[in-house]
């Protein structure tokens, strides 16, 4: 992952270029490293924003009145 970024900033990719660059890249990964990645991410995100991450999130329900 390092080794792509540092070569996107060697070759001064544009942006609208390394989007269709990262689409390419995920695509290209396992279906197993991609929901991780997606994993971590979303911990991560939950940790700034809460400070820490719980060991058990409840599940919410959500229903719709007709």
């Amino acid at each position: 992952m390092k080794e792509r970024k540092i070569l996107m900033v060697a070759n001064q990719v544009k942006m609208d270029e390394e989007d269709e660059q990262d689409v390419r890249f995920w695509l290209s990964r396992p279906a197993s490293e991609r929901i991780a990645e997606v994993t971590r991410l979303r911990q991560e995100y939950y940790r700034w924003l809460h400070g820490s991450y719980p060991k058990h999130i409840e599940k919410a329900i959500s229903t719709r009145k007709l």
